[in-house]
């Protein structure tokens, strides 16, 4: 009986407001405007109603739809601050059963390419907040960005995950099938391989006139994956959230696509929707699978090049993870938060210098003039953070 396994990413960074270098008087240096107005703008678009119509299809197939979701520690936290009307509507959704929260790192980092010790303590902080927001202990880990290798896999095992969701890389695979489960070559890990093809035609191509499967219809969308009956174990359909609404507006159809597409899928008696833990649960693993290079989902590499590909990224990553020894040493608890809002992965992507289609996307998600503005306001809000660090200035206490 094949799978269909739907995983949405939620994340909201913390953005930096306009910060100048040795700026006196210095507080904090995130833009709370900017930052709940961006989450309110989400939430009305995507998050209010996609719950919404997640919650009724809940209860339509009763209990027959599951879906899972990552949200990242920052976006419960401006939860939190600005629209705990949003995080009860999760919380909702957790009460149904149908839905499981994945771990993941609290701050969106990149600390598992530099810093396990980071590593471990952010996951640990996000782990905290499933449980005492949503009533879950995650068993399944995503990383940031589904970054992901043979070390990182070793890494989440040791502190105790029975899976792992990663891109189906097609070098990786090497001529394998993303729909089935693979396990890691040298630890008791389940790999689930992201079929992107799949699920990029929802999230990047759904609304592209030019694309010759537009419109895309559940009936569709639910013939293509029904055509792996018999060659397919399962079908790992892992995306933004913000598809709903956001990247694919309203107008294009997009809710009414989710709120047709689990009647098509159940359709074909064999076929059902199941959770990341209930997929590793019930399907036993097919064979080893290394990552032996670093993966992600983003643009054509699939690599971490979208970060960490040019000396602006590596330079800003590099002073970054240059404070955290010292840091972890000063019992400055909203100073160490504060560096660790810098450690979001989102700072180093609007830093990126990629071109054509790839540059685009990352274009859409910058909210500055371009890379080089990036940077330099990062780097003015490390070395703010320095010296709070260094020179042991008061940090502030909402930081």
């Amino acid at each position: 009986m094949p799978s269909v396994c739907f995983y949405f990413q939620v994340h909201q960074p913390y953005r930096l407001r306009k910060l100048q270098p040795f700026a006196e008087g210095a507080s904090d240096p995130f833009c709370r405007e900017s930052n709940a107005g961006v989450l309110w703008k989400v939430a009305a678009k995507c998050y209010l109603p996609a719950n919404q119509r997640l919650l009724e299809l809940i209860h339509r197939y009763e209990g027959r739809f599951r879906v899972a979701f990552s949200l990242s520690g920052v976006a419960i936290q401006q939860m939190e601050e600005y629209a705990t009307e949003v995080l009860d509507s999760f919380k909702r959704l957790a009460d149904t059963g149908c839905v499981e929260f994945l771990a993941e790192t609290y701050y969106h980092s990149l600390s598992s390419l530099r810093d396990p010790v980071e590593f471990r303590a952010q996951v640990a902080l996000h782990t905290d907040a499933i449980q005492r927001h949503f009533g879950q202990t995650p068993r399944v880990f995503r990383n940031t960005e589904l970054i992901y290798d043979d070390h990182i896999g070793e890494l989440v095992a040791d502190m105790g995950y029975r899976a792992v969701l990663a891109e189906g890389a097609d070098d990786v695979l090497a001529g394998r099938s993303p729909n089935f489960l693979y396990r890691h070559p040298a630890r008791e890990l389940t790999i689930l391989a992201k079929n992107y093809r799949l699920s990029d035609d929802i999230a990047f191509r759904f609304s592209d006139r030019g694309w010759k499967e537009h419109p895309l219809t559940t009936s569709k969308f639910a013939r293509w994956l029904h055509a792996h009956s018999g060659s397919a174990e399962l079908i790992n359909l892992f995306m933004d959230y913000e598809t709903f609404g956001e990247h694919q507006w309203e107008d294009s159809g997009i809710f009414q696509f989710l709120d047709a597409l689990p009647h098509d899928v159940l359709s074909a008696r064999d076929w059902r929707f199941q959770l990341p833990s209930e997929v590793v649960r019930d399907l036993p693993a097919r064979e080893t699978l290394s990552y032996g290079r670093t993966t992600s989902w983003a643009d054509q590499e699939r690599d971490i090049t979208a970060w960490l590909g040019n000396r602006m990224q590596q330079e800003a990553f590099h002073a970054l993870h240059e404070l955290g020894p010292r840091l972890r040493e000063r019992n400055n608890p909203a100073a160490l938060a504060l560096w660790r809002k810098l450690s979001t992965s989102d700072h180093f992507y609007y830093m990126c210098t990629k071109w054509f289609a790839d540059g685009d996307v990352h274009a859409y998600f910058s909210p500055y003039e371009g890379p080089y503005d990036a940077f330099i306001n990062y780097m003015n809000a490390l070395d703010d953070v320095r010296e709070r660090i260094l020179g042991d200035l008061p940090a502030q206490e909402n930081a």
